[in-house]
Parts: structure tokens; C-alpha cells; sequence
């Protein structure tokens, strides 16, 4: 009955305030006020009813930023109409090794947002949010089903790709409306918006906000998990940045490591064998004692399946079949559980078609890359000269290239180059002096073809002092 007595109370004053005002004196202009007795009687009743409806009405407490469920209503003061704001936990937060396995274990007790959960128009930038929050939260699920047999540091990196990309998408579509944009979207930098959407993420460890498991959505947009990325990227752990602010942190290190190799066929064993020391091998030194046992492991496989190409390719008859089954072993081994702890590779996971995986997950599955290399020319006697000299003699004398040639143009090496070999055909052919018996051999040739053939020799010893160079270099650290 409060509203009912509060509603006579009141008419009452204003009943006293009007008669005092007419003893007063005239300083307001008067009217005469009538009442409706029934009406006011029946406006009582209907206050009173509303009273009693809501006592009626048991409403269940909701955890804060929990959703209504689809169709679930949320009466409000004076209104049965829903909720009048549809909040979204937007955005969500980055994946790391401290919320990794927070954001598997409670999957189930985020919210996700089902169209029911608003209505049919309005709330656009919500539903915008919803949307993205609900690819997000299923292409995480993918990489946590894989959690159990992949290398933590995969699963890693998988949720990671499934958030950037959220982040990119919902950009996309947010730049594209005419509305206020997300402030964060604004930002050019990519890493500085990635970092904006995990600063402003309301749940950034992935507690759980649902008293209930929710039902799973399907994502709108499709994610495909590129484990190979997983490789060339160091995750620094949230942990390792709050240690002694005494010692200076070291900026993770990028893996520069061309794994897996592709597999030897009969179109591509010519490059394997050919240009075998223009292809690196690693020494695993360098690396750190922690954080890169994956590719210490991968750069070990890579030099021993070197090594067996290299015994291969000394038979030309057996050299492919060799080369193709040193590369299946050598990627077995890689595979074994005994080699590498717990850590796991994805293509190892696909027992029936484990080769086909490695062979397109290979940055050069053909050998395309170290088959282009630059091709060798007399200009490139300048680099090469003093390894010539000392592990490749030609038998004469180079200084009137290096001399007279080198200092120049890069253009201008090739015809100097040219008329020095000329001038120089002429003298060794005329010389008195001993030369090699190569030489003499190219003298009883044609004035046109004695150059040619002493231009021969020369380019011989360029491409041996070339490779030579290569080789000295091939070892190298599989991070930069």
C-alpha cells in the first residue's frame, strides 16, 4: 500500500497549498481546480497492481557481464520491452603463455552472442563486436582441441594467429561503415593496434564470466592455422619482461632457417645435387640455452639430410632414390617423440600423409631459390682474384683486369673486361715465355677463338673461387 498512501499524501498537499494560496491574496491568477474521484480511484488501483506484479516476479541474480539467454527478457522500471543496453566484452585479450591455458580451461564460460541476443534493429556497433568476439572465441577453440598433442608453443601460436586476425577483420569492417570508429582501429601501426585491442581488453586473462556453460557459435569467417609462421616468430613471455630491471632485456630473435626441405624428385634432384654448396647448413652454437629447442632440432635435420645428399649425389644412377629416401629418414627422426621431448611439429601429427605435409609447408619445395643464384661473370674476377690466386692458378697474371677494370662502373667491367682478354690473348700467345698447356692449346686456335677459349679458363677459376666463398659462408647461425 506505500504507493497508494504516497499518492493521497500528495494530493492532499497540493489540496493545502491551494487554499492557502487563495487566503493570501491574489498574487497568482486563480482557477478553479476540479478532481475526478473515480479516476483517481482507478489510477490507485492500477499503481497498486504494478506493486504486486513485482512482488510477485523472482528474478534470478546475474553475474556481471553475463548475456540474457536467447530469448530471455530483462524487465526493467515501467518497461517489459528487454534489456536497454546489450553489452559486449569487447575486445578480447592477447594470447600468451600466462593466459594460454585459461583461455582453453574456461571456453565454455565466456559469453557468446547468438543474433536472439539482440533485436532486429539498432545496437549496430555491438553486434559488430559480438560478431568478432565470437569468431575470436571459435577459432581459439580450433587451436585448443589441438592442445593435447601439440607443442604448447604451437598452440601458442595458433591462438595467437586466430586473434590478430580478429583484430584485422573487425578493423576491416569497422573502417568501412560511417560511424564512429574504434579509437584502436585508427592506429596505422600494426603492432601498436594489436597492442591498443590487448590494453583494452576487459577479461585479459580469460577468467571465466558465466556461471553456466554457453552454447559454441560457429565462426562467419573462416581461419586456416600457418604453422610455418610458428617457426620465424619468438613469443616473449609476459614473465620474462618483469625480470630484474638491472639486466637489459634482449629483443627476441627471429628463426632465418629454410625448413622443412622440399622432397628430391626427378625434376628437382639436378638442383639438389648441383647447388648443394650454395645451400646453408647451421651451426646450433649460437643459439640460446632456452627458447629455441624446435629450431635447434630443425636445423640439426637440415645438415644431416645435407650430408646424405652429398654421399647420394657421388652416383648418378642411385642419386635420386638415395637422395628421396635420406630425406624420409632424416624427417622420421625428426618426428620421434625420444628426439624431442614433448615438443611436437604439425606435419608430424599427419601419419597419412606426413611427406605430402612437409612438402608444402617447405619455403623452396623445388629448389627454385638456390637455383637462382647470380650467374658468374668476368666482372666478377674483381670479388674473386686473390682466391685465384691462391687456390686457383690460371698460370698468368690477372693484375691488368684488376687493375685497369675493377676501379670502374659496374656497366663499364664487362667491355673492359673484354678488351683485356683480347690484349691479353695476344701477348701470352706471343710471349716466349712458358705458359701452361691450357693456354698453349687456346694459341693454336683462330685469332676469334683464342680469347674465347683463355676466357674459358678464367671463368672456370671465378666459378671455383666462387664456390669456394660460398662454402666458407655456408655455416651459418638459423636466427638473426
Amino acid at each position: 500500500m506505500g504507493p497508494t498512501w504516497a499518492l493521497i499524501c500528495s494530493t492532499a498537499l497540493v489540496l493545502v497549498l491551494l487554499s492557502s494560496a487563495s487566503e493570501d491574496g491574489p498574487i497568482l491568477e486563480q482557477r478553479e481546480v476540479t478532481f475526478d474521484i473515480a479516476q483517481l480511484m482507478q489510477e490507485m488501483q492500477q499503481e497498486a497492481d504494478l506493486r504486486d506484479y513485482f512482488d510477485s516476479v523472482q528474478f534470478q541474480p546475474r553475474q556481471r557481464g553475463s548475456r540474457p539467454r536467447p530469448g530471455e527478457r530483462m524487465p526493467g522500471p515501467r518497461s517489459f520491452s528487454g534489456p536497454t543496453t546489450y553489452d559486449v566484452q569487447f575486445p578480447l585479450g592477447r594470447p600468451t603463455s600466462e593466459n594460454l591455458q585459461a583461455i582453453c580451461d574456461n571456453s565454455d564460460l565466456r559469453p557468446r552472442y547468438p543474433s536472439s541476443y539482440f533485436p532486429e534493429s539498432g545496437y549496430g556497433v555491438n553486434k559488430l563486436r559480438a560478431s568478432a568476439v565470437n569468431n575470436a572465441e571459435a577459432w581459439l577453440s580450433t587451436c585448443c582441441k589441438e592442445n593435447q598433442t601439440w607443442e604448447r608453443e604451437v598452440t601458442l601460436c595458433c591462438a595467437t594467429q586466430a586473434w590478430e586476425l580478429s583484430v584485422e577483420k573487425y578493423c576491416e569492417e569497422d573502417l568501412s561503415i560511417k560511424h564512429p570508429w574504434y579509437h584502436c582501429c585508427k592506429i596505422n601501426n600494426n603492432n601498436k593496434r594489436l597492442s591498443c585491442f590487448s590494453n583494452n581488453a576487459p577479461n585479459p586473462n580469460y577468467r571465466p564470466t558465466q556461471e553456466l556453460p554457453v552454447e559454441p557459435l560457429p565462426s562467419t569467417i573462416e581461419f586456416t592455422f600457418n604453422p610455418n609462421t610458428c617457426q620465424r616468430t619468438q613469443f616473449p613471455e609476459p614473465s620474462a619482461l618483469r625480470k630484474s630491471k638491472t639486466k637489459k632485456l634482449s629483443t627476441p630473435r627471429t628463426a632465418d632457417i629454410s625448413f622443412p626441405p622440399g622432397r628430391p624428385t626427378a625434376d628437382t634432384i639436378e638442383s639438389v645435387c648441383r647447388n648443394q654448396r650454395l645451400r646453408p647448413i647451421y651451426s646450433i652454437k649460437c643459439l640460446p640455452r632456452s627458447g629455441y629447442e624446435m629450431v635447434a632440432l630443425q636445423a640439426k635435420t637440415i645438415n644431416l639430410i645435407e650430408k646424405g645428399f652429398k654421399k647420394c649425389c657421388k652416383n648418378k644412377k642411385t642419386e635420386l632414390n638415395c637422395a628421396e629416401q635420406k630425406w624420409r629418414e632424416e624427417l622420421n627422426k625428426f618426428c620421434l617423440p625420444e628426439n624431442r621431448g614433448q615438443v611436437n611439429y604439425p606435419c608430424c601429427l599427419n601419419q597419412s600423409d606426413k611427406y605430402s605435409c612437409f612438402q608444402q609447408m617447405s619455403p623452396d619445395p623445388y629448389y627454385n631459390v638456390t637455383s637462382a643464384h647470380e650467374e658468374v661473370s668476368l666482372s666478377k674476377i674483381c670479388d674473386t682474384h686473390k682466391t685465384i690466386k691462391k687456390k686457383f692458378p690460371v698460370g698468368f697474371p690477372l693484375k691488368d683486369f684488376v687493375t685497369q677494370c675493377c676501379p670502374l662502373q659496374e656497366e663499364e667491367k664487362t667491355a673492359c673486361s673484354v678488351q683485356r682478354l683480347e690484349e691479353m690473348s695476344q701477348k701470352l700467345c706471343a710471349s716466349k715465355k712458358a705458359v701452361p698447356t691450357t693456354v698453349r692449346r687456346c694459341c693454336k686456335l683462330s685469332s676469334q677463338e683464342t680469347p674465347q677459349c683463355i676466357s674459358k679458363i678464367i671463368m672456370s677459376a671465378i666459378t671455383k673461387a666462387t664456390n669456394f666463398s660460398s662454402q666458407k659462408k655456408r655455416k651459418r647461425c638459423p636466427i638473426s
